[in-house]
């Protein structure tokens, strides 16, 4: 996902069923994430999620920033590259849910 937008029409493949989200990589390739949470960091938002394909980095979470797009039937997610606002929505996460999961340091 890095430095790629993806456009997710409601709907369609953005659809949540069971909080499931999919969304398509830097290839054009579906890929299944479970919905964890939308967390609130200075005025923006960003959703955490876990990917569905066990074999990829088993357990690691993805933070994408929500991004407005001029279409109510779309929302439009991209890769976070400054480490401090990951580190810091990782920790609100990781604070709110902190009786659900086990983390691992």
């Amino acid at each position: 996902m890095n430095d790629d937008v993806n456009n997710v029409p409601n709907g369609q493949e953005g659809e949540e069923l069971d909080n499931i989200i999919v969304l398509n990589d830097e290839n054009g390739e579906e890929i299944e994430f479970e919905f964890l949470d939308l967390i609130e960091y200075e005025g923006e938002e960003y959703v955490v999620l876990l990917p569905n394909d066990e074999d990829e980095d088993a357990g690691e979470v993805v933070i994408l920033k929500l991004e407005d797009t001029d279409s109510e039937d779309e929302e439009s997610y991209v890769s976070v590259d400054d480490e401090d606002v990951l580190n810091a929505v990782f920790q609100i996460f990781k604070e709110k849910f902190k009786d659900e999961f086990n983390f691992i340091d």
